[in-house]
C-alpha cells in the first residue's frame, strides 16, 4: 500500500470529502494520529508549513491549534 493511501486507510467518509478539498489549495495530509477506539486524527499543514488543521470525525476543521506537535 502507497503510504499516501495508508494515510488515508480509516479516515471517515467525510473526513476524506475534507481532506480532498484541502488538497486542493496545497494543504498536504502529514500525519494521522490512530488513538485506541476513536476516530482517527488526520492532520494537515498548509503549503508554507507554518499553521495546521485537524480534521473532526464530521468534516469539520479544527485550527484552534490546542494540539501539540513535537519537533
Amino acid at each position: 500500500m502507497h503510504s499516501a493511501d495508508a494515510l488515508r486507510a480509516g479516515l471517515t467518509p467525510a473526513q476524506l470529502v475534507t481532506l480532498e478539498a484541502l488538497e486542493i489549495f496545497q494543504w498536504r495530509l502529514a500525519f494521522v494520529r490512530r488513538p485506541l477506539f476513536q476516530a482517527p486524527i488526520p492532520v494537515l499543514f498548509d503549503r508554507d508549513h507554518t499553521r495546521h488543521v485537524v480534521i473532526q470525525e464530521d468534516g469539520t476543521l479544527d485550527e484552534s491549534q490546542s494540539l501539540v506537535l513535537r519537533a
